[in-house]
């Protein structure tokens, strides 16, 4: 995909949404706004557009969406920073970029829109192409690299927790027994097993059958959750007093996670029956959303991939000695 036809095309997801959330804590001279999941650069585009003062700092671990958003951002110079790095990075780049603190963070989760369009990085379960699925294809093993070695015990675990998977017992042992004909290369192989797996009761209902596997290999392949795990305190710990993040979640286990760290910073951690808080237990974290907030039905329609997203947004009000 070439970036002439791939940016335009591209509708950030939620993107006023997150816009009118980080605003407060941005539109003052000299703030900076990390965008730790680049992608095409839409919610990049948009910050830098919307708050002409601010100073973007973006990070991606795809070499080809870092290209692509390059180009984008080019007119905007100097006030975008772009960066090779995994979002668990984040206080690291920002460290050699001499940033202490910044007044928002923007994390928009899962695979990328590219990621899902370009056939040949296996992402998608619609279309046949090669078993790779990692975000940045310069290191780690790959989606077929998992199936073709991982031991049935191993694959069902991911296929289990990381799927959400009912069947996952089953469909790790066709894996196992078909990969001893021939190993796994395509994914077109990999959804046919699965659909043979899965009872015929099962498979009437909740879309493509092998649509949890994809997502337990992609995340697998990634290491997401364990990157997530260290993302989002490391991203915390960056934001200055009054600083704003921002989280959309697309599915339920990388929400729960989100969820568990907002709620312990927005927790009184005192002893119960203290007659006042000290200062130290005291929440530092707000939170701005009730729970998750969904897509409406308007900003689904504007973009499909809106429909499972989970937004929660916290703001830092007391400082810690985390920093």
């Amino acid at each position: 995909m070439s970036s002439e036809n791939s940016a335009p095309k591209h509708v950030p997801v939620m993107l006023q949404r997150c816009m009118d959330a980080l605003a407060p804590a941005i539109s003052a001279p000299g703030a900076v706004v990390v965008d730790a999941t680049l992608g095409l650069g839409g919610h990049s585009e948009a910050l830098l557009s919307q708050f002409p003062e601010v100073r973007l700092v973006a990070v991606d671990r795809d070499p080809a969406a870092l290209k692509l958003s390059a180009e984008r951002l080019a007119p905007f110079g100097d006030r975008a920073t772009l960066v090779h790095a995994v979002y668990d990075e984040i206080p690291a780049v920002l460290e050699d970029l001499g940033i202490p603190r910044v007044q928002g963070i923007l994390f928009d989760l899962g695979v990328s829109s590219m990621q899902l369009d370009e056939a040949d990085r296996g992402f998608a379960y619609a279309q046949d192409a090669p078993l790779d699925m990692r975000m940045d294809q310069s290191r780690g093993l790959s989606a077929a690299e998992v199936l073709n070695t991982y031991s049935h015990g191993e694959l069902a675990r991911i296929l289990k927790f990381y799927g959400e998977e009912r069947f996952a017992g089953k469909i790790a042992s066709v894996i196992v027994r078909e990969r001893e004909k021939e190993p796994f290369t395509n994914s077109a192989r990999l959804v046919e097993l699965v659909r043979n797996a899965i009872p015929a009761a099962t498979r009437r209902t909740g879309g493509n059958p092998a649509k949890r596997t994809f997502q337990a290999l992609r995340i697998e392949v990634n290491g997401e959750l364990e990157v997530l795990d260290r993302a989002i305190p490391g991203a915390l710990d960056s934001l200055a007093m009054g600083g704003r993040i921002v989280v959309m979640s697309y599915q339920s286990l990388e929400d729960r996670l989100v969820k568990q760290y907002f709620a312990a910073g927005a927790t009184n951690t005192a002893p119960p029956g203290l007659p006042f808080i000290p200062e130290e237990n005291q929440p530092w974290l707000k939170l701005l959303t009730r729970g998750a907030e969904l897509a409406t039905e308007a900003e689904i329609e504007e973009n499909r991939r809106a429909a499972p997203v989970r937004l929660r947004v916290a703001e830092r009000i007391r400082e810690t000695g985390r920093r």
